[in-house]
């Protein structure tokens, strides 16, 4: 027989990032009860399970958001509640404010969120500290990564991947000194040579974790489709789809914020020059799909 009482603020386990904190109540028999914490202004999402009979339950206890459902924007507020079972494809929510709610599933599921990506989540912060033209360009490029990726369809295990590959994709510019990434002018060769070390060193410092899958994103996601990118001038469909994604999100998201050499592009520029490099660096399915949903949105 067991039985166990709980404090306000106790966890098992618990998860903080700077938008989003998670923390796991109970488990047994393969369920897992969590309380999560999300900031204002957030995108979050649930997506298929590849095991079909796996259920969950949301039951909101504060704050409102938006369910993005078929096209439909649904407000949802405290005490509602939503559940997902066999789902087909992922549901988006937007937080209006700060959220919390509790959040049932019927397989293990906290292990993915393990300290170590925590730490390295850590070092993406200092990285955008070093580098003040960068604050927050990885959130941004993860929300239009996983934007991109729904729409395309992308199966669950891909998603996490994507979705933890494109906030870790810069992480190893740490080892890029300061000076470098906020020169105003242009770099030296020598100084550019540093640059290109970041998709390798950053592939290195995650290749040992259980998202270990998200080490070859990382490594390619400066590679362009007619071999000219970097480390390794991959051409083609030898660049991961996950890959191809972040690179047009993050191209997308550096041309239109502030940069040390100039200031932010207009969105119908970048797009204009996402679609002329279509073929040569950009897959033509994540530009047109990226477009798609600047469209829906309103910003173009």
């Amino acid at each position: 027989m067991a039985f166990t009482i709980g404090r306000k603020g106790e966890h098992i386990e618990q998860v903080n990032l700077e938008y989003f904190n998670i923390g796991l109540l109970a488990r047994g028999d393969g369920s897992e009860i969590m309380i999560q914490r999300i900031v204002k202004n957030n995108l979050f999402y649930i997506y298929p399970s590849d095991n079909p009979n796996v259920m969950e339950f949301f039951y909101i206890l504060r704050g409102e958001m938006v369910c993005d459902l078929n096209g439909e924007k649904i407000k949802l507020g405290p005490f509602d509640y939503y559940t997902a079972h066999n789902l087909k494809e992922p549901v988006h929510f937007t937080t209006l404010t700060d959220v919390e709610y509790l959040w049932v599933i019927t397989e293990p599921t906290f292990y993915q969120l393990s300290d170590e990506i925590t730490s390295l989540k850590n070092v993406v912060d200092e990285v955008e500290k070093k580098d003040r033209y960068t604050y927050k360009h990885s959130e941004r490029v993860s929300e239009y990564a996983v934007k991109i990726a729904k729409k395309l369809m992308l199966p669950k295990q891909s998603l996490e991947n994507l979705y933890i590959a494109s906030i870790l994709h810069d992480i190893g510019k740490i080892n890029t000194p300061g000076e470098i990434l906020n020169k105003t002018g242009k770099l030296t060769d020598e100084e550019f040579a540093i640059v290109k070390r970041h998709p390798k060193d950053g592939a290195e410092m995650v290749k040992d974790l259980y998202y270990n899958e998200i080490s070859k994103i990382i490594e390619q996601h400066h590679e362009r489709l007619n071999g000219s990118g970097y480390p390794h001038g991959l051409k083609g469909n030898a660049i991961l789809l996950e890959a191809r994604i972040i690179a047009v999100s993050d191209t997308f998201d550096a041309m239109t914020e502030d940069r040390s050499y100039r200031k932010a592009l207009s969105l119908h520029f970048a797009v204009e020059e996402l679609k002329r490099l279509i073929h040569t660096h950009y897959d033509e399915k994540v530009v047109n799909t990226l477009i798609e949903i600047l469209k829906e949105e309103g910003k173009i």
